[in-house]
């Protein structure tokens, strides 16, 4: 198991790469293995050519055990300490999602309450007040939105997504984006339109059926 979880994590790093949302060595991967520590990308190093010798260790506490974790672990350490069903936390730069917090400081979610699939598949999705990259006020910024929402914007510096496995997090990056791509072309067309107050309540009854999860 811990060798499959650790191999995932690398599989991750690729699959955000191709994607387009991480560039050379920006973002961060982890997950929590069975024996409790955490297995985490490492400082400085390329995500396209990260190899399983790179990963560091390190315990809930912030114990670094082995290798040069993330400068950015605090947020990790917050949310696998504040929700322990979160079991992979990814942090990735999707340019579009970024954009937005960019152009418009006011947002407090992304404005996704036309797109039925955005709803259903992920719920609200906040946008967490900017904070230094690397300081502990990564992880402090992020307790208010825990454990309600697994999917968030980074103001100013990216996405991030936990999830009870490292596909549901890898996912969300991705839902994420494309949700970013397609609200920046409907503003560009004079501007994304809400469904109807009813359909609303219905979709986020069906979401609440549904449950947490990113899917």
């Amino acid at each position: 198991m811990p060798d499959s979880l650790l191999q995932d994590l690398l599989d991750g790093c690729r699959r955000l790469h191709a994607g387009g949302l991480l560039a050379a060595s920006d973002g961060n991967l982890s997950v929590r293995l069975p024996n409790g520590l955490i297995a985490m990308t490492p400082s400085g190093v390329p995500k396209a050519k990260v190899q399983l010798m790179d990963l560091a260790h390190l315990t809930l506490a912030g114990e670094i055990l082995s290798g040069r974790p993330s400068s950015e672990r605090a947020m990790h350490l917050a949310i696998y300490r504040a929700v322990p069903e979160a079991k992979a936390v990814v942090h990735a730069h999707p340019p579009t999602a970024i954009a937005w917090s960019l152009a418009r400081p006011d947002l407090e979610e992304l404005p996704s309450d036309g797109l039925p699939e955005v709803i259903l598949a992920a719920g609200r999705i906040p946008i967490v007040p900017m904070a230094i990259p690397g300081t502990e006020a990564m992880g402090a910024n992020l307790l208010p939105f825990l454990p309600q929402h697994r999917l968030m914007i980074l103001a100013r510096h990216g996405g991030l997504c936990w999830g009870e496995h490292l596909d549901e997090a890898v996912g969300g990056l991705e839902r994420l984006e494309q949700v970013a791509q397609i609200l920046w072309k409907a503003e560009a067309l004079g501007g994304a339109k809400p469904l109807p107050a009813s359909d609303l309540q219905e979709l986020r009854a069906l979401r609440a059926k549904i449950g947490p999860r990113i899917i």
